[in-house]
């Protein structure tokens, strides 16, 4: 019952012993309640009854009784870190039993040896106990013998041999009433998917077993840790690490098992390390090894080791003894057949090549390549990655563009698996290694035109292809309702002046809901999307110029497209340019309010220098057409019309080149419909909706209670143009969270991806919707990056606060030139000369964007 009902199985075990049973019984109840501790709570607890249930057996003299007591010890003085101990608990328990009670023990000491990292081991044991389990008809214990069996198979990277031993635990758990057992077998399944590089089934299983756990009441931690694996591999290290940490917290209260606290520190170890915090990344690291070494497991220490010195390295330390580390672990992980070992050569080969030692470089970087041709994505991109090194090291250019090729190859199959956009954003980020080589060989060995290939190859990828509709989940639906229900609840009180936690905490409940169920979907575009085109983008610019801006080693390199060439400049520092950009947004702020004319002059010397830092000597060569922005994610928030070059022109701007050639080729839908929505509070009541509305004849207008959510995602699906006049909201901490505010609550990103066909062209007159979050290697989410997949072509938003009153005639003045047949670029430079001359409305006019070619 133990692992059917645990809470049962303890007040079961409980009740027997108050009624004074005999020796036999008694040593049941307290293996029971042993069981129980060792897995639910305090270790120490559950030696003290499992030493008095090993005691009462041998005053009953059962010799079997005996046995299986000492094989659930041997467990649980293991994962106390008494190593020694538990391995001779099982040495008399596999003694002292016979037949069938012998292969239950040798089946707990296979999972003592997967624990310790001995996997062969581990696999003799389980190879003996199972034919006797399944004589005997022993369901149960087949199943768990299975399932471990296949855990070991994926320790060692033998996927195809792991699912099939799943899928026949499976099926022998559909035949018990085992919840915590089914509940670990999907976690398993879990963990079998994301071995076969499938994220999304991956966490949509261990969202599934978390629910199972849950609904009994037990905590599992290897839940936790395989949960941080995952999330890491999605990209989302942060929350990997505060997953860990809180597990180890809540371990800790319960004086729970110390070799699972040693997992969760190394979980915490790499995730910190992937968030960029090394130093933290190094103690958690040090106290896993530490832990990992007084426990015997020489396994887990090892790769505790390999992220410890990864970290000292991204701490900055380089040093010949880091490398012989490094290849010392690389030779033990290769020895125990670890799929992470290629990771450690490539380390070792990594720092070599710092400290230039080219032989040796060789040596190691040519180990972890072999693992480019097999194994799942990251495998081979560690070994693409090792390809390019050796390349580079031996002046081959046209060799690290193969290797940096074949490398995103790999993980652009990897990324179109995955459905969420959020995933495909931050999945990019495990190429940024490959597409730094590929840039930096272009612009030492290639030209102008191969650089701006290699910077489109890794640019907004997450915009390629339109990311997978939500599924027509009832319970995401239900949802979204309830989050938009709260979250308006919410801001009425709080506009009231009335305290909500209650509420802010239901709402933060249920956005957890939503982005996990997102999560969840698996990718169905396929990774074949068209090549960038050089020849087609400078024959669709005309007399237009595009700018696209590329960073190497630190510094912006200005790629100027047009006339039927490409010429490259070199202009100022990426960090220069984006405390300036931060300088202006403030500058921005203050000047979004009467009275602070005197912000006007900085603001526009600010403009200056962000003109040298980011155009440099491109600024004399833009010629006097139109301009399309392309900047790096890390400059979204510049304000370009800010610019002096660029502030009487046509200006637009967009994530990458590619996307504004698709743009420039999207057909407005038949039709031609147009939708107006005003949303509440607005400081002027969405004033121009009304003088808008007359301009188009007769739009669809959407205002008071019709200005809800379904009803405007059911108007919006297919327009020619929408405007939407109402309050936005920019997420930094979970972007796709980003909104604008309706009458029942916020329409957030995620609405926006289940529509069909997003207007061709949309206008959103409000604070902070072109905010996006730079994610990934050079990725953005937001509320733009949301519509440009989805069939919009051009976009009009802000990146900062705005006046209310002032965005009125600046968009009155915006669609009088688009009524006229210009487009958004165009009816966007002649709204703002329209403007009065004032601080507020000069500063209005350069806070908003066109993006995109509409």
């Amino acid at each position: 019952m133990v692992f059917a009902a645990p809470n049962d199985a303890l007040a079961g075990a409980e009740r027997v012993l108050d009624t004074g049973p005999p020796p036999l019984y008694a040593s049941v109840a307290h293996q029971v309640i042993g069981i129980w501790q060792r897995d639910f709570g305090d270790l120490r607890i559950a030696l003290h009854h499992l030493r008095r249930a090993r005691d009462l057996a041998a005053r009953a003299e059962s010799a079997d009784r005996e046995a299986d007591v000492l094989g659930t010890l041997g467990v649980a003085l293991v994962h106390a870190g008494r190593t020694r101990q538990g391995l001779a608990a099982f040495e008399r328990g596999v003694l002292r039993g016979t037949g069938h009670t012998r292969a239950r023990v040798l089946y707990r000491r296979a999972y003592v040896w997967w624990v310790l990292g001995r996997h062969r081991e581990a696999l003799e044991d389980v190879r003996r106990a199972i034919p006797v389990l399944r004589q005997a008809d022993d369901v149960i214990w087949t199943a768990r013998a299975l399932t471990l069996r296949a855990t070991v198979h994926l320790a060692l990277g033998a996927v195809e041999r792991a699912d099939s031993d799943f899928t026949a635990a499976e099926a022998l758990w559909d035949t018990t009433g085992q919840e915590h057992d089914k509940a670990d077998a999907v976690e398993s399944r879990g963990l079998a998917a994301f071995r076969s590089g499938d994220v999304p089934a991956a966490l949509r299983l261990l969202d599934e077993a978390a629910e199972r756990y849950a609904k009994l009441g037990t905590p599992s931690f290897m839940l936790n840790i395989r949960r941080c694996e995952v999330l890491m591999a999605a990209g989302l290290a942060p929350e990997a690490l505060a997953e860990a940490d809180a597990a180890i917290a809540v371990l800790d209260g319960i004086g729970g098992q110390s070799t699972r606290k040693a997992e969760l520190l190394l979980a915490a170890a790499r995730a910190a390390r992937l968030a960029g915090d090394p130093h933290t990344a190094i103690a958690r690291a040090a106290l896993a090894v530490r832990l990992f070494a007084g426990q015997r497991r020489t396994w887990w220490e090892t790769h505790a080791r390999l992220v410890l010195i990864e970290a000292r390295v991204a701490a900055g330390r380089s040093s010949g003894r880091l490398v012989a580390d490094a290849a010392a672990v690389a030779d033990r992980l290769a020895a125990f057949g670890a799929p992470a070992a290629p990771e450690a050569s490539l380390l070792a080969g990594r720092i070599a090549l710092g400290l230039g030692w080219r032989t040796d470089a060789e040596r190691h970087l040519a180990v972890a390549a072999r693992s480019r041709h097999s194994g799942p994505p990251l495998a081979r991109m560690t070994g693409w990655a090792a390809q390019a090194l050796r390349a580079r090291a031996a002046g081959s250019g046209r060799g690290v563009l193969e290797a940096c090729r074949r490398g995103l190859d790999v993980l652009d199959d990897h990324r179109m698996t995955l459905g969420a956009s959020e995933l495909r954003a931050r999945a990019t980020e495990q190429g940024a290694e490959l597409a730094a080589l590929a840039q930096q060989a272009s612009l030492t060995g290639g030209g102008p035109r191969r650089l701006l290939v290699w910077s489109e190859r890794w640019r907004a990828t997450v915009l390629s292809t339109p990311p997978t509709r939500p599924p027509a989940d009832p319970a995401l639906l239900s949802s979204l309702t309830a989050y938009r229900e709260i979250a308006a609840r919410a801001e009425a009180a709080r506009m009231e002046g009335r305290p909500v936690p209650a509420l802010e905490r239901e709402e933060r409940r249920l956005e957890r809901e939503i982005r996990s169920r997102t999560l969840h979907m698996r990718g169905d575009a396929p990774g074949d999307e068209l090549r960038f085109d050089i020849g087609r983008l400078l024959e669709r610019l005309g007399e237009a110029r595009l700018v696209e801006l590329a960073v190497l080693d630190g510094r912006v390199h200005v790629l100027l497209c047009g006339q039927g060439r490409v010429r490259r400049f070199e202009a100022g520092l990426l960090a220069e340019a984006e405390a300036e950009a931060e300088h202006v947004q403030a500058g921005l702020r203050r000047l979004a309010h009467p009275g602070a004319e005197g912000r006007l002059p900085v603001v526009e010397a600010a403009g200056h220098r962000l003109q040298e830092l980011l155009l440099g000597p491109a600024a004399a060569h833009l010629g006097p057409g139109p301009v399309v922005v392309v900047p790096p994610g890390r400059l979204h928030r510049v304000p370009w019309a800010l610019l002096p070059s660029l502030r009487d022109r046509v200006l637009s701007v967009s994530p990458s080149a590619s996307s504004w050639l698709r743009a420039r080729e999207t057909e407005p839908p038949p039709g031609g419909r147009h939708v107006l929505v005003r949303g509440p509070g607005l400081a002027t009541g969405g004033a121009e909706v009304p003088d808008v509305a007359d301009r188009y004849g007769r739009p669809t207008v959407l205002e008071h209670d019709e200005a809800r959510v379904p009803r405007v995602l059911a108007e919006l699906d297919g327009a020619a143009l929408a405007h939407i006049a109402a309050h936005g909201t920019f997420r930094a901490d979970s972007p796709l969270f980003s909104a604008l505010r309706m009458a029942d609550g916020p329409l957030i990103v995620h609405d926006f991806e289940r529509l069909d066909r997003s207007p061709y062209r949309i206008i959103l007159s409000s604070c902070d919707t072109a905010r996006l979050a730079s994610v990934g290697a050079d990725e953005l989410l937001g509320l733009v990056t949301a519509l440009l997949p989805l069939g919009t072509a051009g976009v009009v938003a802000s990146s900062a606060p705005v006046n209310d009153a002032a965005v009125v005639p600046l968009m009155l003045a915006l669609h009088k030139g688009l009524s006229a047949g210009l487009s958004l670029a165009e009816a966007l430079r002649d709204a703002r000369a329209a403007l009065p001359g004032d601080a507020v409305h000069r500063a209005t006019g350069w806070a908003f964007t066109a993006f995109g070619a509409a």
